[in-house]
This record gives C-alpha cells, structure tokens and sequence, in this order.
C-alpha cells in the first residue's frame, strides 16, 4: 500500500498527506475507502457552473490526475456532547488545510472556536445573522423544524462564516471529524507517540480512564482525581490522546489546545506511516469501520481515492502546522470571546496568494516544531 492510501484511510480526504510510489496499490483499496467514508453535501448548491466533460485521453489516465492546486480544505470537529442529552451539536474544533499548486506542500491552522465573527444571514434555517462566536455558526445553521439539527446544513453556514472571515472565497473540500470516532479510530491504529509539550491536567478524566464525575457548584462542573499529562515523550491511547487535545483550562487556554489538536493529527499520521494495512487484510476493516464513524467528506464531487492520488507526491516533513495568536475580548468586565492579532490578516493573504512558504519562513516562531 502507497503511504497516501496508508494515510488516507486513516483521516480521510482532507488530511491525505503523504504520497507514495505506486498506484497501483492505491487501485487496490480505493474503492473500499470510497464505500467506507460517508459522503454528503456539506456545502450546499454550488453558485459555479458544472465544468464541461474533458475529452477521455488514452490510455486512461488515473482518476484524480486532474486535480489541480492550490486547494483548501475546510475541517471541522464536531463535539456532540453526548453526555449532555438533548444539547445540539457544536463545532469546537475548526481546521483549515491549504495545499500549494504543485501538490508538495500543506500548511494547517486553527481558528479559535470562540472566535468573534460576523455570521452572515442564512435562509435554509431562517437565521438573521449576527456578531457572534464562531463555534454557534454550526448551531444555528444547522437548526431544523422541531428542535431538530442538520449538521451538514450547519456546515454551510460555518464554512460561509469562514469564507467572510479570511477571504478564502471557496473551499475545495470539506469534513466533519467526531471525537467518539476519534476514539475508535485512534485504538484500531493502536495509540499515538505525542511529545507532551506543558503539564496538562485534565477536567474531564480520572488517571484510570473514567469520566469524572458531574458536579454542580465544583471547578469545571466536575469533581474527583484528575489525569495527568506530564512534559515528555508519551505514547498514548485512545482516550489519553482525545483527552489531551481537548483540554482548553490550561496555560495558553484555548490557543494550547488548538496547538495540542495539530499535534496529535500529526502524530496520527505518523503512526500510520508504521503501519502495512494492506498485509493485514483485519486491520485495515477495523480502520476503515473506524473511519466511518469518524469522518464524514464532501468533495465537490470528488472521490475520496481522487485526492488520494492528487496528493501522493506530499510528504509528512512538508505538513507545516501553524498556530495564529491572539487574546480574549472583554466588554464590561464581561468575556465575549476571542480576537487574532495582525498575524492572521497577511497569514490568509499569503494562503489566497499561495506564498506560504515564504510567510513561514518570516514567522517562524508561529510554527509548532513538534
């Protein structure tokens, strides 16, 4: 199996980062990856013209050779909160990968889930529009009739949001990543090598794994002993690692969090790079019914195995991770959420511009090294 299939079936489109050699071995497993990610319409009727059907070259060439950079690639997390029954969905974590015009190199950032943010009027959920943070874009495009939510019409709205926010008129793909799936997922590459960047002690877990226990009037909402994450190499498994990257109550709060998230997709990919899922016929049927439950994709009317072979030449040293600064925003007193600092504005310019790499070399102390 080529690495970008290996990597591929781990995290889907949006985050197939490394290329291989051969396609043929990519043939070979593409239309499982194909049938195993859930595809829907994340980002509604295209306002763009169908493009004509290009005359068939022979021989044939593979599907996805046509696919042409730069691309960007709009992810989003989705915390469903499930212990909390009847809470709607909200995006907490939203990523977006931009990929140069050659295919060689991917950059991937954050955008603060509190961020505050112009959410333009939209129909579909009779939303009006409003100054708010970023994370209710989800929530209040994804409102139905009946108290119900549509998390794929949700998309719509955030990614517009996103679109008016940076510039980035169009996004080339998009995802929606569920952490109970990341869980599941996680466990069938067996577990992550993270290197533990500042202590982090968790709100939500016991040191044994257990969920600490709900608790009104306490920090947090939560009582008992805590996980505790100390600086260091670690390998860590399924629910260490979703624990590490959720937690937000620590030094550089929410901004540390964002940085712990990059990391840990890294070190997914990492791990992946280990792995022959194609000699191991079960394994690679638990990763793939892990990713099914984790990744839902919209392509634009791409396959996923399309973007598979588009981004085969990419490797993992050129996945540059980049955390934009910023700071909350207080009025009377009272928190309203979070602004970035200037550093955002010539980021998403040199992203429209494609000239990342020349941008990452100015900034280099905006580059998580590990």
């Amino acid at each position: 199996m080529t690495r970008s299939a290996r990597l591929f079936i781990v995290l889907g489109l949006a985050l197939a980062l490394v290329g291989g050699a051969a396609y043929a071995a990519v043939q070979v497993t593409k239309d499982r990856v194909d049938s195993a990610i859930p595809q829907v319409d994340l980002f509604g009727p295209s306002e763009e013209p169908a493009p004509s059907p290009s005359p068939s070259a022979s021989p044939t060439p593979p599907a996805g050779a046509d696919v042409k950079g730069p691309l960007n690639m709009l992810i989003l997390g989705r915390d469903t909160r499930e212990e909390q029954k009847g809470s709607p969905a909200h995006g907490d974590v939203v990523m977006i990968l931009h990929v140069n015009k050659d295919l060689t190199s991917a950059y991937l950032t954050s955008l603060p889930r509190d961020l505050l943010v112009d959410i333009p009027a939209f129909a579909p959920s009779r939303f009006r529009g409003e100054r708010s943070k970023l994370t209710h874009a989800l929530t209040y495009g994804a409102r139905m009739p009946g108290g119900k939510y549509d998390i794929a019409q949700g998309f719509q709205l955030l990614a517009k949001t996103v679109s008016k926010y940076t510039g980035i008129a169009r996004f080339d793909a998009g995802a929606v990543i569920s952490f109970n799936g990341y869980i599941r997922l996680i466990n069938a590459i067996g577990g992550v090598d993270i290197y533990v960047d500042q202590k982090v002690v968790s709100i939500h877990r016991r040191p044994d794994g257990v969920h600490r226990a709900v608790c009104r009037g306490c920090e947090h909402g939560y009582s008992g002993p805590r996980m505790t994450y100390n600086v260091g190499n670690r390998h860590m498994n399924e629910w260490q690692a979703l624990d590490y990257a959720r937690q937000r109550y620590i030094t550089g709060s929410d901004y540390a969090r964002q940085r712990h998230q990059r990391q840990l997709i890294k070190a997914m990919l990492t791990k992946a790079l280990s792995m022959d899922l194609l000699a191991n016929p079960t394994k690679l049927d638990d990763v793939l019914a892990a990713l099914g439950e984790t990744f839902t994709f919209d392509g634009r009317g791409r396959k996923p195995s399309e973007f598979v072979y588009a981004l085969r030449n990419i490797r993992p040293a050129n996945l540059t991770l980049v955390g934009l600064p910023g700071g909350g925003v207080f009025s009377g007193g009272a928190y309203r959420g979070e602004r970035l600092g200037g550093d955002q504005t010539t980021y998403f310019a040199a992203l429209r511009a494609d000239k990342l790499d020349a941008w990452v070399k100015s900034h280099p102390k905006l580059v998580n090294t590990r």
